[in-house]
């Protein structure tokens, strides 16, 4: 009986790595690296070391590196390989391709020149954070990475406040804590959250608290690894008038109405123009008391 892997046909493959564990990677994956006439990966030197550990052999066909720096030029070159009719693998860093990797625009260019794409699923740090976080998972959106600069990332924050699912967010270790910072402040500090750290790997870890205590506890820690931040959703249904009067008091303080009102509406998850009318009124209602 021949052991081995079929040469697959031709086409764009898209195979997961592993996060951490290196035995996290799926049969599949491993047949259609030791069978794929083209090799590309983000990182050649991950893959590289990814194959020796399972014992398998790149021989004399071409690796080739596939990252943000070089994608325009490396295109071409791929899809000329699929032209002559060879099948071609794409790897992730880590994780599965596609999701805040840079191969969006390989296969995005594949499908548009009528070639094959097929994905080899496998490890994903977004579903596997969500799965650890012991927080709702019937629905939930991934975020990326936030921006850097804090009032970019508040405003990114305030347009998913309102969104009624789990949000799950790829940080770096060096932001993560004025991240949750910003999070508390933009989301509500008692919203319930989940930081994921170096996933599958030695040290891993799950902390789950609020946002608030999240944010408390990582001010002056250096952490280190891959991180993943999933956050509990809102619930606007009990916020009464007393709650959201008190919240745009406070927000009044700080900023103009449409200011109060955007963070309000973005915290208590309610509809904007709500939040916004009941500001003028309040704002209105102060000005009066000062001005009799």
């Amino acid at each position: 009986m021949n052991s081995e892997p079929r040469k697959p046909a031709a086409g764009l493959y898209l195979i997961a790595t592993p996060i951490g564990t290196a035995r996290d990677i799926t049969l599949r994956a491993l047949d259609l690296l030791a069978a794929a006439d083209v090799l590309v990966a983000e990182d050649t030197r991950s893959l590289r070391r990814l194959m020796e550990i399972h014992g398998i052999g790149l021989g004399e066909r071409p690796l080739w590196a596939y990252h943000d720096h070089n994608g325009a030029k490396m295109r071409p070159r791929i899809l000329a390989a699929l032209a002559a009719g060879q099948s071609v693998v794409y790897a992730a860093e880590a994780g599965t391709p596609m999701v805040a990797d840079p191969g969006f625009d390989l296969a995005r260019a594949a499908v548009a020149e009528g070639y094959s794409l097929v994905s080899a699923p496998g490890p994903s740090a977004a579903i596997t954070a969500l799965t650890l976080s012991g927080l709702p998972t019937d629905r939930f959106l991934f975020g990326g990475f936030l921006p850097t600069t804090s009032g970019r990332r508040r405003t990114a924050l305030q347009e998913l406040a309102a969104v009624p699912a789990t949000l799950v967010f790829y940080e770096s270790p060096r932001r993560v804590a004025a991240m949750l910072e910003d999070a508390a402040k933009v989301l509500g500090g008692e919203r319930q959250a989940a930081l994921c750290r170096e996933i599958t790997k030695k040290f891993e870890e799950t902390r789950r608290d609020t946002l608030s205590g999240l944010a408390a506890a990582c001010v002056g820690e250096t952490l280190k690894g891959e991180i993943v931040v999933v956050i509990d959703r809102g619930d606007s249904s009990n916020v009464s008038e007393m709650d959201l009067d008190r919240t745009l008091h406070e927000a009044l303080q700080e900023g103009s109405v449409r200011d109060a009102a955007d963070l309000v509406a973005a915290r208590l998850g309610l509809p904007r123009r709500t939040v916004y009318q009941r500001a003028l009124h309040l704002a209105a209602d102060e000005h009066r008391k000062r001005d009799g």
